[in-house]
């Protein structure tokens, strides 16, 4: 049972009124973000039409604000937003739809101003603004606005998407604009698309920017951002209106060549019964080095030759995929399709070409992910000389998964990892470095046959011998 001074609302409610009220006011004194709280509560509790207010004046004092957000202030930043979203969506929505529409997209207007002055690195700030937009299409299938007048408001808001805020609004919005919304909004793109941005007197261009092809004037920045803006809500209008032959006119003949567009197109064709369709769009893909073919352009290839009944050849694409990535979905999509005891065989012949792949970090990864630890310390072992220990994110959980049954091998990757930091000089990781030692003092003891690799004490006679001088470790080593 819960104590009586734990804090719940069960408990705070025995306070009673009074008592709470003034715990409230000496709690929010000094602290803008509890006041503003406490001042929508109060504005709610006498109607919505009063809490709407209150949003109204916060969003433009939000939207009027020049100072820049620090990382000191960012979080009130963040707080506040939330607050006035969440006031939006949950106070004024279910008593007043339209109202709530209307403040929705005045808060999503503030993504420009408030964007030009914080760093949102971190990407939090951004996310609010994404949860709004998602509100917004809410909001309009509750109100069901005119489609004109609707496809006029999503038109003005992609044209102001600078930071991303409106990403995928089309499709957020398309059943509030039903078939005549994206009709209209079609059109006016379309029409947009053919309207010139008005270039100025020469001598009145404005430079904005200067690259190996000269400089570039803010006409023709206008230009480019408006060509992207249409192109992009054409796209956008033609998935939502499930017409796949528009989707790919926006992409010119050399555009639909490229992997990643080519496995977008195809995927549409595909789900609109058109797999010839999207395979000739995939094999005419120019895919360049194998290593880098774009996973999407390759899963689709796979779904749509299964489509076409050409499962032998899905099922050597499976393998070919596996050989030029060591990927375990691949392989293991491959095993399954096999027959019983031939899978143990084409298994056996995947461990072997994972263990003379090029690339030993890639090896490694996926044998521990498989997982065939035995494997992945045979590897180790056999190619030590090539462990890069400047990939600690890779090689400290490696160590970590062999050093139970492998100790040879665990020591051998913590020992690239010492290497690397101490030839480097990295004084950051001398750390990490001095425990890495440790480890290897512990694993030694359960290490039968060093083979051709330095027993610890000859290891650390040699660590001596050539760092000798980098005090900062070796204090680090004595724990001191």
């Amino acid at each position: 049972m819960a104590s009586k001074t734990t804090l719940n609302a069960k408990n705070l409610e025995a306070l009673g009124a009074e008592r709470l009220a003034q715990l409230l006011i000496e709690v929010s004194t000094g602290n803008a973000a509890a006041k503003r709280k406490l001042r929508l509560a109060l504005a709610g509790a006498q109607s919505p039409r009063e809490a709407a207010r209150e949003i109204t004046k916060r969003l433009t004092s939000i939207a009027r604000a020049r100072s820049f957000i620090t990382w000191k202030n960012r979080k009130a930043q963040v707080t506040d937003l939330e607050t006035q979203r969440r006031a939006i969506a949950e106070q004024i929505a279910p008593a007043d739809p339209d109202e709530a529409l209307a403040l929705m997209w005045r808060f999503m207007a503030l993504a420009t101003p408030v964007f030009e002055r914080c760093d949102d690195s971190s990407g939090t700030v951004i996310g609010i603004f994404r949860q709004a937009c998602a509100d917004l299409g809410q909001l309009a299938g509750q109100v069901r606005p005119e489609p004109q007048a609707l496809a006029d408001a999503v038109l003005d808001a992609l044209q102001d998407n600078g930071y991303g805020q409106y990403d995928g609004l089309i499709g957020i919005m398309a059943p509030a604009l039903g078939d005549e919304g994206l009709a209209a909004l079609k059109s006016m793109a379309e029409e947009l698309g053919r309207a010139p941005v008005p270039v100025p007197p020469k001598d009145h261009w404005k430079a904005v920017g200067w690259g190996p092809g000269g400089t570039t004037y803010e006409h023709e920045m206008r230009a480019r951002e408006r060509t992207s803006t249409v192109t992009m809500a054409l796209k956008d209008i033609a998935d939502a209106q499930g017409d796949v032959d528009g989707f790919i006119a926006q992409y010119d003949p050399k555009t639909r060549k490229v992997p990643q567009i080519a496995a977008e197109i195809a995927q549409r064709l595909l789900a609109a019964g058109r797999a010839d369709e999207a395979l000739g769009f995939l094999e005419r893909a120019e895919l360049g080095d194998g290593l880098r073919v774009p996973l999407a352009w390759q899963d689709i290839r796979l779904q749509t030759l299964e489509a076409l009944g050409r499962g032998d050849e899905a099922q050597a694409f499976r393998w070919d995929c596996f050989e030029r990535t060591l990927s375990d979905g691949y392989l293991q999509a491959y095993l399954k399709r096999l027959p019983d005891f031939d899978d143990i065989e084409a298994e056996e012949r995947a461990m072997a070409h994972a263990m003379a792949y090029p690339s030993l970090l890639h090896a490694l990864q996926f044998f521990l992910d498989w997982p065939a630890l035995d494997r992945a310390a045979e590897l180790l072992v056999a190619r030590h000389d090539e462990i890069d220990g400047d990939h600690y994110e890779y090689l400290a959980p490696a160590a970590e998964a062999l050093s139970q049954r492998h100790p040879l091998a665990a020591t051998l990757v913590l020992r690239a990892m010492i290497d690397f930091t101490l030839n480097e000089g990295r004084q950051k990781r001398y750390g990490y470095a001095a425990q890495h030692l440790a480890t290897c003092a512990e694993l030694a003891g359960r290490i039968e046959d060093f083979g051709p690799v330095e027993p610890l004490h000859a290891y650390i006679t040699r660590l001596k011998a050539e760092h000798g001088k980098k005090t900062g470790f070796w204090a680090r080593v004595e724990g001191k």
